[in-house]
């Protein structure tokens, strides 16, 4: 039986690895062969270990953020690490400052001129504080840079998405085409309202983030949001859309306390269905 991952192989804003094993018990619930639809596929955990528990089961992977293409380029992203690892020779978690910064930054620069991308988001976590994201290198010389480089490379990971049926479209479009699929199952993962969405391709407002509440009505759902979602605004949504009703009304909850630092928490949330 090949790998399954309980963490993303490359960072990413969101990733549900803390949710992981809850996640594999309520999927227990639905039967092998249940169609699971992954709305906002993200780094395809949710999808892959679906798959896993489920092998007989079609996973729609929905990678709208091009999440695969990071996954295709992990020897190039390691070989840019290793250049790194030898330039900087600063103390771990220090600041990296002079000729040193500007080494690396020229390094990082000849990289994309040499392979024509950079894995930004994964080298942020290597050289930005907790949670900070550079997208691009505009944005990464803007930055204090710091030595937090991963001490080993990335594991390539060529089985992580085996299996899954791969589509990149508007969440909405993917919901159009398997709506009607018997029994289907949505995994409903967006990003949380009221946090910082820079790493996805999507600039929403709040109604957006509220219209994904039309996708639960009338289907079987696993969804995922936190805390810093914003309940007055939604409660205003809702008394507009009276016919929709509490779509979480009879779920069950599950809770998990993340903790980005040592003085900053939040609680992540997933809401499920029964079969019936």
């Amino acid at each position: 039986m090949r790998k399954q991952y309980l963490s993303a192989p490359l960072p990413f804003q969101g990733q549900k690895r803390m949710f992981a094993k809850e996640y594999i018990k309520v999927l227990q619930q639905f039967p092998d062969g249940t169609t699971f639809v992954d709305l906002f596929g993200g780094s395809g955990l949710l999808s892959h270990i679906a798959k896993h528990q489920k092998p007989n089961s079609t996973v729609v992977y929905n990678d709208f953020d091009g999440y695969r293409h990071r996954l295709e380029r992990i020897a190039q992203t390691n070989e840019l690490l290793e250049e790194l690892r030898a330039i900087v020779d600063v103390p771990r978690s220090k600041p990296i400052l002079g000729e040193v910064r500007k080494r690396v930054l020229d390094c990082i620069r000849k990289h994309e001129q040499k392979y024509g991308c950079v894995d930004y988001i994964t080298l942020s976590t290597s050289l930005l504080f907790s949670m900070k994201y550079a997208t691009c290198f505009a944005e990464m010389e803007k930055e204090i840079l710091y030595n937090r480089i991963k001490s080993t490379n990335y594991l390539l990971c060529t089985d992580y998405l085996d299996g899954l049926t791969i589509t990149s479209y508007d969440y909405k479009e993917v919901f159009e085409k398997y709506k009607d699929v018997p029994n289907v199952v949505f995994l409903v993962d967006p990003p949380y309202l009221s946090t910082d969405i820079k790493t996805y391709r999507m600039n929403w407002k709040l109604s957006d983030y509220l219209d994904v509440l039309t996708v639960l009505s009338g289907h079987r759902f696993i969804y995922f949001t936190s805390n810093k979602s914003s309940i007055v605004e939604l409660c205003d949504w809702m008394g507009r859309h009276p016919n929709l009703g509490d779509p979480f009304k009879n779920c069950h909850r599950r809770e998990f306390n993340a903790h980005i630092n040592y003085n900053s928490s939040y609680t992540d949330i997933m809401l499920y269905t029964d079969v019936a």
